[in-house]
């Protein structure tokens, strides 16, 4: 299964996938997290750039983005896949499609297209939206990068990007009420967890 989790800034994506791998661990499934941008050699310095340097056009942005993301399906998300492995992703081709089509503007209809060749077609099996309120979010974050400095009505649209896509396909998207507790979260989405691989047993 290729799982994964996107959402505003500060909703906790990366606590939650670590106790959900933790816990597929200890049930004796082979897991695979990883992180867009940033998996592999070249996507650490995709990150670099992206997140810590100067500020960018959008559209420097979007091709390093895609850059990274085809970098990180061919050389981490396809080969964990074919050893039958459990891939845990936090944000994936939706958040460029939020992030720089429907926020930055870029014209949606090339960022879908784009998405398709960098990622080879390669779809999620779901995908969980840890959803919460702009502004508890942005609280959350201590250290702030050059995407969580954007106003607070940037991230706001953000949010409303992603309920816009969970809302139009909602066979693949699951929203998670971000504002409980860490353990809820988890809880939620493990029970998803345990009736799929009851399922295939």
């Amino acid at each position: 299964m290729f799982i994964t989790f996107e959402g505003p800034e500060g909703a906790g994506k990366s606590t939650a996938i670590a106790a959900i791998a933790e816990r597929l661990i200890s049930r004796g499934e082979n897991v695979c997290v990883t992180r867009e941008p940033g998996s592999g050699d070249v996507g650490r310095q995709i990150r670099e750039i992206l997140l810590n340097g100067a500020q960018i056009p959008p559209e420097t942005e979007l091709f390093l983005f895609l850059a990274d993301r085809a970098n990180h399906v061919a050389t981490v998300i396809r080969p964990a896949l074919e050893r039958k492995e459990i891939v845990l992703c936090d944000r994936y081709a939706d958040s460029t499609f939020v992030y720089q089509a429907l926020v930055r503007g870029i014209d949606p209809e090339f960022v879908a297209t784009a998405n398709r060749i960098a990622t080879r077609g390669l779809e999620p099996t779901a995908t969980f939206l840890l959803d919460l309120p702009a502004e508890v979010g942005l609280a959350r974050l201590v250290d702030k990068d050059r995407m969580d400095q954007e106003p607070v009505e940037f991230h706001r649209r953000v949010r409303d990007g992603f309920l816009r896509l969970a809302s139009e396909n909602p066979a693949r998207w699951h929203v998670v009420d971000a504002n409980q507790s860490p353990g809820h979260i988890v809880g939620n989405i493990l029970a998803w967890f345990e009736a799929k691989l009851n399922d295939s047993e």
